[in-house]
C-alpha cells in the first residue's frame, strides 16, 4: 500500500478520536500511538512529495530536516506546528504520567488533527488523485 493510502487510511482512523471517553488511560494511549504513526506516515508522505519536486533534500532521512524542506517548499506547512509534533512524537515515546498523556492528547485533538487534515486537503489541491497514490 503506497504512504498516502496508509495516510488516509490511519487518518480516518484518528478523526474518531473526539468521540472516545478521553479520560480513558488506554483510549488516551491509543490516540498517542496513532498520532505517532499519523506522524510518521506524514513526513514521508511529505519526504515523497518533495521528492517528485525534484528537491535534493529530500534524500534526508530526518524528519526535522523534512518538515524545514517542506516548508520552504509548500506555503501551507506551518513549521511551529509541525517541529512542536516532532518534539511531541518524540516525547509521546516516554509518557509516564497521566497529566503529561492528556496534555497530548490535547494537543493531538486541538492542533495536530487538523493539520494532518490540511495537509490532506493542500496535497489533494495541488497534485492528482492518480498521483497522489503512488507516493
Amino acid at each position: 500500500m503506497a504512504k498516502y493510502e496508509n495516510y488516509l487510511s490511519n487518518l480516518a482512523v484518528l478523526r474518531n478520536a473526539p468521540e472516545q471517553d478521553l479520560t480513558n488511560e488506554f483510549i488516551q494511549s491509543g490516540i498517542i500511538d496513532k498520532f505517532t504513526l499519523q506522524f510518521e506516515l506524514a513526513w514521508k508522505l511529505l519526504q515523497k512529495a518533495l521528492a517528485y519536486e525534484g528537491r535534493l533534500d529530500a534524500a534526508t532521512g530526518s524528519p526535522r530536516g523534512i518538515l524545514k524542506a517542506a516548508y520552504a517548499t509548500y506555503d501551507f506547512i506551518e513549521e511551529g506546528t509541525w517541529l512542536a509534533m516532532l518534539d511531541d512524537r518524540n516525547a509521546a515515546q516516554h509518557v509516564y504520567d497521566s497529566a503529561l498523556a492528556e496534555r497530548l492528547v490535547n494537543s493531538i485533538l486541538d492542533a495536530y488533527l487538523p493539520a494532518f487534515e490540511q495537509l490532506q486537503a493542500d496535497l489533494e489541491g495541488i497534485y492528482e488523485e492518480d498521483l497522489l497514490q503512488t507516493f
